[in-house]
């Protein structure tokens, strides 16, 4: 079921825009809700989707996950169970319309709580186990989020600690929707989906050191080749592809946020070689850090 019209979605982006002026990410008084906004359309970029729901505005937004382009526009979301790895654009924006977004954060334990606490149909076969859906919001879910939203411009709600509440409905709503199945997958004790989430979390804390794959398949009660086929399935590449994702994306951020050489951040990610690192960087991110990172302040500037 969708938002009852394409007007009642205008409600929810009307909110944001209360709180967006120009472009940028904006973090808000309710610690897992960031605004985004783009005026331009923007170059493919390699980043990670933890999880969360993340609802288009106005705009349009590509991500590209194993090679398959998964497009949202105007009240639709895109639910991502586990940290993924993927490649992310603005497709459709302008000045005059700009893409406007919203992100919330889900916390995995609330989920788990509350999946225990509510009664499913059987669940369906699912066609793929990829960690990741894509869904119009129906009216349920689009009014919650927005009283979520509208609780930020009333300082006595956020005191009174009434907006995680709302976000508890969300939840119940989320499992409760088209994106149920995905959600109640990675915390079904014992699923597939779950052992390699619990692999992904170990990686995320440990990619620094040296990782053998069939240490995580082990964790996972797996043998090699399946734990590589499960993980394949879910993230949209293999644990070796993923590990050096996640080793890049934290060498960019170290790069962004601290004055370190190369050579630094590449022993810091678990790299042995700089001249190793900065190729497989490039290759991910289009230029050497020092260049990457240059374009990166160019365009903070300029927004």
């Amino acid at each position: 079921m969708t938002a009852d019209t394409p007007a009642d979605r205008d409600v929810l982006a009307g909110l944001v825009t209360q709180f967006v002026r120009h472009d940028g990410d904006f973090a808000t008084d309710i610690p897992e809700l960031t605004f985004y906004q783009r005026s331009k359309v923007s170059e493919p970029m390699p980043c990670i989707y933890g999880l969360g729901v993340t609802v288009a505005l106005q705009g349009r937004k590509r991500l590209i996950i194993d090679g398959e382009s998964v497009e949202y526009g105007k009240g639709q979301s895109v639910l991502t169970t586990i940290d993924l790895p993927l490649v992310s654009h603005i497709s459709e924006a302008s000045v005059a319309k700009p893409y406007l977004g919203l992100l919330l954060t889900l916390d995995p334990k609330l989920i788990a709580q509350i999946s225990a606490d509510m009664d499913f149909p059987a669940a369906k076969k699912e066609e793929s186990r990829r960690a990741l859906s894509r869904q119009y919001l129906d009216a349920g879910l689009h009014a919650a989020m927005c009283r979520l939203v509208a609780s930020l411009k009333e300082p006595q709600i956020l005191r009174l600690q009434i907006t995680p509440l709302i976000q508890r409905e969300i939840c119940v709503r989320l499992l409760a929707s088209d994106h149920g199945a995905k959600l109640r997958d990675i915390v079904s004790a014992g699923s597939p989906t779950q052992q390699i989430a619990r692999a992904v979390t170990w990686i995320k804390q440990n990619f620094q050191k040296p990782i053998e794959i069939d240490f995580l398949a082990s964790q996972a009660s797996m043998s090699a080749s399946t734990f590589r086929l499960h993980f394949r399935a879910v993230c949209g590449m293999s644990p070796l592809q993923y590990i050096k994702q996640i080793r890049l994306q934290e060498a960019r951020q170290i790069l962004w946020t601290q004055k370190i050489d190369a050579g630094e951040v590449a022993y810091r990610v678990g790299y042995e070689s700089t001249s190793q690192f900065t190729r497989e960087y490039k290759r991910l991110f289009g230029n050497p850090p020092l260049r990457d990172l240059k374009a990166l302040q160019d365009g903070s500037e300029r927004n």
